[in-house]
Parts: C-alpha cells; sequence; structure tokens
C-alpha cells in the first residue's frame, strides 16, 4: 500500500468513514443486526461470552432472539453474564455449560453434553482468547496461549461441524463459523510450526507478544483451510474470521507488557500520519489561493530508546492519548463478528478476513495455503494425542 493510501485509510479509520458494507470502524453491534431483527430459528454458540466482546455478541443476539449456548471455563462468570442478559431480554434462552478451551478432554465433554441436549447449531463464534504473560504448558503438552486460542477452537470446531452441516440441510439456513483473529497475527513472521515447539519445549526467550500472535495467525489460516474443506464438501456451511479492534477499556485497565506494547504501536501510527495530514490540508489550501508559496514539513521520529527507557508519566499519557483515537468501545469491537456472523450480504461468503465489518487482508504468510494445509495436518496429530510427533 502506498503512503497516501495509508494516510487515507489512517483518516477514514479516525471518522469513522464507511466502507463498502455500509459500516465503518464505529458501527456498532446493534447497527449492523438491524437488517436481520430475528434470528428467533437461531443456536449459537459463543465461547467467551461472560465479558467483554463475546458477552456483547450475546447480549446483541439475544435482543435479536437467538437461542444462546454459553460455555464457559467459570460458571460463577457465566451465571452473572446470563442474568444481566436475561434482566434485559428475559425471554432469551440460554443454555451455561463448562468449557476449558486449554484442555482437549474439556472440548470433547462439552461437546458430547451438547450433543445430549438435541439442539440445533445454526452460528459458532470462537472469540474466547488468552494473553499469558508468563510460559506455561497446557495439560496436553502445548504451550498455553496456542491452546486456548486455536488449538481448542480447532477441535470445539472439528467436532461441532456434523451438526452444523446437518443443521443447515435441515432448516435451509446456512450455517456460519466466526473465528476471532487479530491484525496482529502480522506481527508473526517465520516457521509457525517451529516456532510452537521452540515455545512448547523451552522456556527460555519465551516471547509473549510473540506467542499470541502465533496464535492469532493459526486462527487465520484455520479459516483458510476449513473454508476450503467445507467448499469441496458442498456443506451450506461458511467460515470467516475476523479482526475486531482494539477495545479501550482494556487498555486503560492495564498499561503493562503486551497491552502496552500495542498502544505503543498504534499510538506510532497515528503520529506519524498527523504531519503528513496537515501537509496534505495546507497543499491544498496553497493551491486554491494560487499563491507563490511552498509548504514542507519534517517529522524526526519519536526515537524508540527513549520509549523504552522511560514509559511513565508525560510521554506515556500522549502516548496513550493518541492511542485512543485508535481504539473501540466494547459494541464498537463486537460489530465485526455479529456483522459475519448474521448479515444476508455475506451469504456464502467464505474463508475471507473482515475488519471493521469490510472485507480485508491478511498478513503474507496468513493468506499462503500450503502453510494453512501444513498447519491442519500438524493440529490433527496435536489433537489426537500424538503433539509430540508434531515436533520431531
Amino acid at each position: 500500500m502506498s503512503y497516501s493510501a495509508e494516510m487515507l485509510e489512517t483518516v477514514k479509520y479516525l471518522i469513522g468513514s464507511i466502507g463498502p458494507s455500509g459500516y465503518g470502524s464505529k458501527s456498532t453491534a446493534e447497527q449492523v443486526t438491524e437488517c436481520c431483527p430475528d434470528l428467533s430459528s437461531v443456536t449459537a454458540i459463543i465461547t467467551g461470552a461472560t465479558s467483554g466482546i463475546g458477552a456483547e455478541t450475546a447480549r446483541v443476539f439475544a435482543k435479536r432472539g437467538a437461542r444462546l449456548v454459553l460455555p464457559a471455563r467459570n460458571l460463577k462468570a457465566a451465571e452473572d453474564a446470563k442474568a444481566r442478559i436475561v434482566s434485559e431480554f428475559p425471554d432469551t434462552e440460554i443454555f451455561l455449560m463448562a468449557l476449558d478451551l486449554s484442555s482437549l478432554s474439556s472440548v470433547r465433554t462439552f461437546v458430547a453434553e451438547f450433543e445430549s441436549l438435541n439442539l440445533p447449531l445454526n452460528l459458532l463464534i470462537n472469540n474466547a482468547g488468552k494473553f499469558s504473560h508468563g510460559h506455561a504448558i497446557s495439560e496436553d503438552g502445548i504451550e498455553m496461549t496456542f491452546a486456548t486460542n486455536y488449538l481448542g477452537h480447532f477441535l470445539l470446531t472439528k467436532l461441532l461441524l456434523k451438526k452444523m452441516i446437518e443443521t443447515a440441510k435441515v432448516t435451509g439456513i446456512q450455517g456460519r463459523i466466526v473465528n476471532v483473529s487479530s491484525s496482529i497475527h502480522g506481527w508473526f513472521s517465520g516457521d509457525i510450526i517451529r516456532d510452537l515447539g521452540m515455545i512448547t519445549r523451552n522456556k527460555c526467550g519465551y516471547d509473549a507478544t510473540r506467542a499470541y500472535a502465533l496464535s492469532k495467525l493459526a486462527n487465520v489460516l484455520h479459516t483458510k483451510e476449513l473454508a476450503q474443506r467445507l467448499k469441496e464438501m458442498e456443506a451450506n456451511v461458511t467460515v470467516n474470521c475476523v479482526h475486531p479492534g482494539i477495545v479501550r477499556t482494556r487498555l486503560t485497565r492495564d498499561r503493562e507488557g503486551f497491552v502496552t506494547d500495542l498502544v505503543f504501536f498504534l499510538a506510532s501510527k497515528l503520529l506519524k500520519r498527523i504531519p503528513q495530514v496537515l501537509l496534505l490540508i495546507w497543499n491544498i489550501y496553497l493551491q486554491e489561493m494560487e499563491a507563490n508559496v511552498t509548504v514542507n514539513c519534517v517529522h524526526p521520529g519519536i526515537v524508540r530508546t527513549r520509549l523504552t527507557r522511560d514509559r511513565e508519566g508525560f510521554v506515556t499519557d500522549l502516548v496513550f492519548f493518541l492511542a485512543s483515537k485508535l481504539l473501540k468501545r466494547i459494541p464498537q469491537a463486537a460489530a465485526t463478528s455479529c456483522y459475519v456472523a448474521t448479515h444476508p450480504r455475506l451469504l456464502n461468503v467464505s474463508g475471507k478476513y473482515f475488519s471493521d465489518c469490510n472485507e480485508a487482508s491478511t498478513s503474507k504468510l496468513g493468506s499462503n495455503s500450503f502453510e494453512a494445509a501444513r498447519l491442519w495436518s500438524a493440529s490433527e496429530l496435536m489433537v489426537s494425542r500424538y503433539s509430540e510427533a508434531v515436533f520431531d
């Protein structure tokens, strides 16, 4: 993308300009579901629905009449989430079920219990996510962030797919799977299988942010490969992945580690654009005046060593203020998931990546079909209790 194009995209994001879908960065989950006000014939499973984006997704689905299945590791938090929804929409049918996505046995137990309910399944929203600040290994011997964000969802989707295909065939309603990824998937480069093996086996040199980016890239690749397989099966089920945006409340709650790194990255994008926008405006103004005057500007940059040396006080406050202009409120952050899960315009659209309720581009690695197929094969081994063989 050219420099001017990047600047234009930044300005459009900041002002909430709508894209081809008719929605943009400022659109909310309620707004994007107004065209499909009746979801009373729909059953949806939403992981990570006890707070944040998942909770808002569940609330909006309930507003539209959907039946909800809310799996959760913390059932007390799930009860609280259910109570909030029912207080607003008393007629909502909600099932709470135990699920720890970092545990493959827990995933299998959840699916067995769900199938015993004899419910249909139209929507699967793989929303839950985890950022492990410290190195940890799941009970299945996989690095914890990858196990929770990707591998648990991979197995969950695999085991629920038959139910979704059957539901679509019986009801005639196309099933939809939404994988919640992140633009941070583009921060990862390298060999995804080799790096997973390294961070699983070796605590030394563990980089929490890189591990998170790896897991989000896996979500993107999973979407790509699953879409191809569903097409070959001629199943009336689609799968897409989304970047929800970064939620403003999360940043104000936690300024350390990954979140701080992310804020400084976002702020640098905004800081870099300000002089360019001003220059563009002044040049247009001078051209209209036909003045024999030119205007140029220079931006010396923010010195990286200063930022890494001093993240407190004025500098930090300034950076967080600027970054906040790029952040979303929770209803806005949930909009893309709700749009992709429900909007009629996306009938038969599969294998795509969405941001701000519009189709977007993944990283180069995220669009690699060979890597998607390779990750799928490795994932099949990992969920079949032969994870060690993947790294040999």
